[in-house]
């Protein structure tokens, strides 16, 4: 049976006809951090790459346009950059200026204007890709993705007699030391449905109380807890009979949300 949401949290729906893509680019962060690893990782190598060439191409310009090339034995001129002698020379030196390493080898004059210019241009931009990169990388690291894995649920559901009422339960434990802090947890019921009117909702979600009224949707996962929706006059399965209930066609979503103690 096809699911609305994975047991591993992905959600088993596939956007189309998506005429607006603009969009993704005006909020391009977002967009970085939620493609895949090897197109981030991607994103993130042409990121530095493209901006060592970008600038090694205009070093290599000054470099040309001044006629320092034509004067690369010549002890009695003054270069932009001494040391460069070609496009190589000025991909490496644009590359010690952004990242800093300063090797010595290669180094700006101060008869060059337009190379200072260059020079905290490269060093202001720089650092925006930097922040921009590093930034993008830690949030896809931080990601919630992994510690979700020590999260467990009971592999089935169960309609039980709990103090004289009937409940339908399922227990979630954490495997972890560090503590989930401001744990809570709530259900949603997806379930196609028609209407009075006769409009028919395909995916309609409806929440199932699981302690929302008396504060018990609020968890402290230190052990395994049982997680209880009591089948009164206000859930949508007061309704429903045993025989009914294995035929009937729905899914039962369950969200636990809160912070990691440790970060």
């Amino acid at each position: 049976r096809q699911r609305y949401v994975e047991k591993d949290g992905r959600c088993n729906v596939q956007h189309g006809n998506v005429r607006e893509t603009y969009r993704y680019l005006t909020d391009i962060f977002t967009t970085l951090v939620d493609l895949k690893w090897r197109f981030s990782l991607l994103i993130f190598i042409l990121a530095y790459a493209l901006t060592w060439l970008f600038f090694g191409l205009i070093w290599w310009v000054i470099a040309y346009s001044r006629g320092d090339l034509e004067h690369l034995g010549d002890h009695s001129w003054t270069p932009c950059v001494n040391n460069l002698n070609g496009f190589v020379s000025a991909f490496l030196f644009s590359i010690e200026t952004e990242t800093t390493i300063g090797y010595g080898h290669r180094v700006i004059t101060d008869t060059c204007p337009e190379g200072i210019v260059l020079l905290l241009l490269q060093a202001i931009l720089g650092s925006m890709v930097n922040a921009f990169m590093v930034g993008c990388m830690f949030v896809k690291i931080s990601q919630p993705n992994k510690r979700a894995e020590t999260l467990v649920f009971s592999s089935h559901a169960v309609v039980s007699l709990r103090d004289d009422r009937l409940c339908l339960m399922f227990r979630v434990g954490d495997l972890r030391d560090s503590h989930i802090v401001e744990a809570s947890i709530r259900a949603k019921l997806i379930q196609s449905k028609q209407t009075q009117e006769g409009e028919f909702i395909p995916l309609d979600q409806t929440d199932l109380s699981v302690g929302f009224e008396t504060g018990d949707d609020r968890l402290f996962l230190v052990s395994p807890l049982i997680i209880s929706h009591e089948i009164d006059e206000r859930s949508p399965f007061w309704d429903v009979s045993r025989g009914q209930l294995e035929r009937d066609d729905f899914e039962i979503v369950v969200i636990l949300e809160g912070m990691v103690e440790a970060t």
